[in-house]
């Protein structure tokens, strides 16, 4: 297993080697040392069958001020502010020799990998093992970008500009929704997906073209029953098996045995939440990477405020951020509020948060992560997505009536406190909200179809290392 160096990405590809060891398999999981202890705990009956394996980045990759290198113990997304991820994936390119040497030494059966890794299948060839893109981005997602012949096509891209990204693609056949807005594309071109304009460094859209067409076949994380039109779309396009591996719910269980590792302020949370009404409480979260400017702040607060609803708000500075925003509050919000809101400024067990019966909703980034983790526990979505595919997911949740997103100025992003207070209204309290509020968990939570969606994916293992 070779994720991406994001905990978006790391923790999901984790769950899927702990269902595969479930199953019997041997997993060699593979990252960054700082990485790998940020995982859970490996559950003990599972501890024979899950290696760690650390691979450094090279020295040339990390130079502490240096605009061109790394900072000093970056190892993923949430280390570094978002106009350095082309030189966390230029050092991701970089450990390309230590994990050749690795295959060449193991001998696994098969290699799990990301987008980001476009050299892995050619070395997957080289020492004779195939390999598998793993995505975590749903399948409407990656048929928005398009089949590998447009992804390698880097001629194309440039004529057809950023406008390409704001319409549907022509290759989709049917009514959709899921395009980006221009605001969108701003954040995008900060660095996260932009084409590096220095020589140096791969396309995000070159990474996934390759990928795509050199593994075998490619897994999604996803299951029929959410979006079976786009599954079926995407196997058209790539013209090879698209195998949707489930949704990976979470195990309240497992989270809180790895909560309790971390030693959280759990029985706080939990008294505070004990003290509202069954689904009244909207959980606010949005991630970890995305910094929220002043204004944003601001108008969050006010929107809580005027909706009159609970809330329990986790609001955290993105470690790499200097920003220092998130101790400043419209005056007066938080007295106004203290009877009814918590502003929660650490890490939260967010599973158990979401699990807790006297939540409602979920005001959310929209990262899939967190998606799949609120629609698990029955909790209705209002959708504000801040970076990378995110708008593209709350685009599909909002026409598959998983959730509502808050409305926003089209050019720069901006939102009042009003659309934040009526979205929350329409979705807690109002008949308009029912639909919402009664679909999601019957397909997100169901861990019995889940696993029959990762027996599936194991069969398919097992008959392509036949042939």
């Amino acid at each position: 297993m070779f994720p991406w160096l994001a905990m978006g990405h790391i923790i999901p590809y984790f769950q899927l080697s702990k269902c595969l060891a479930r199953k019997g398999l041997r997993v060699s999981f593979v990252s960054t040392p700082r990485n790998l202890k940020k995982l859970p705990r490996i559950p003990p009956n599972l501890s024979s069958l899950i290696t760690l394996v650390s691979l450094h980045f090279l020295n040339d990759h990390v130079g502490g001020g240096d605009d061109n290198l790394l900072p000093e113990n970056s190892e993923s997304t949430t280390d570094i502010p978002i106009q350095k991820i082309q030189h966390l994936k230029n050092a991701f390119d970089g450990l390309e020799p230590s994990l050749t040497t690795f295959l060449e030494n193991s001998k696994p059966d098969w290699i799990i990998h990301d987008y980001v890794c476009h050299w892995l299948p050619r070395v997957g060839a080289k020492v004779g093992v195939p390999c598998v893109f793993f995505s975590l981005f749903p399948a409407a997602s990656l048929a928005f970008i398009g089949p590998p012949s447009v992804l390698l096509n880097p001629k194309k891209e440039q004529t057809t500009g950023l406008k390409k990204f704001t319409t549907v693609p022509n290759w989709v056949p049917f009514p959709s929704n899921v395009v980006y807005k221009f605001h969108e594309l701003l954040q995008l071109m900060k660095g996260a997906s932009r084409p590096p304009q220095n020589g140096t460094g791969v396309s995000d859209m070159y990474r996934y073209g390759t990928v795509i067409q050199d593994s075998k076949f490619v897994a999604v994380r996803s299951c029929v029953e959410f979006e079976s039109e786009w599954l079926n779309l995407l196997a058209e396009l790539y013209q090879k098996p698209v195998i949707p591996v489930g949704l990976l719910p979470p195990s309240v269980k497992d989270h809180s045995e790895e909560d309790d590792d971390r030693n959280d302020n759990w029985v706080v949370i939990k008294e505070w939440l004990e003290e509202q009404r069954e689904g009244s409480v909207v959980y606010v979260a949005l991630g970890t990477e995305a910094t929220l400017s002043q204004e944003q702040v601001n108008e969050l607060a006010l929107g809580l405020e005027s909706s009159e609803l609970p809330f329990f708000w986790v609001l955290r500075k993105p470690p790499s951020s200097t920003q220092d925003a998130f101790t400043s509050f419209p005056e007066g919000f938080q007295e106004r509020t203290k009877e009814r809101g918590m502003v929660y400024m650490s890490w939260a067990p967010q599973v158990r948060i979401l699990a807790h019966p006297s939540v409602g909703g979920f005001l959310t980034h929209c990262g899939l992560n967190s998606v799949v983790e609120g629609l698990a526990f029955g909790r209705v979505l209002i959708l504000l997505p801040m970076i990378n595919d995110q708008g593209l997911n709350a685009r599909l949740l909002e026409g598959k009536k998983l959730g509502i997103e808050i409305p926003r100025n089209e050019r720069d992003g901006s939102f009042t406190s009003e659309s934040v207070a009526e979205s929350l209204r329409v979705v807690m309290v109002e008949n308009e909200g029912k639909v919402l509020r009664e679909k999601g968990r019957e397909v997100f939570g169901d861990e019995k179809r889940h696993e029959s969606y990762v027996n599936g994916f194991i069969q398919q293992l097992k008959e392509h290392t036949a042939t």
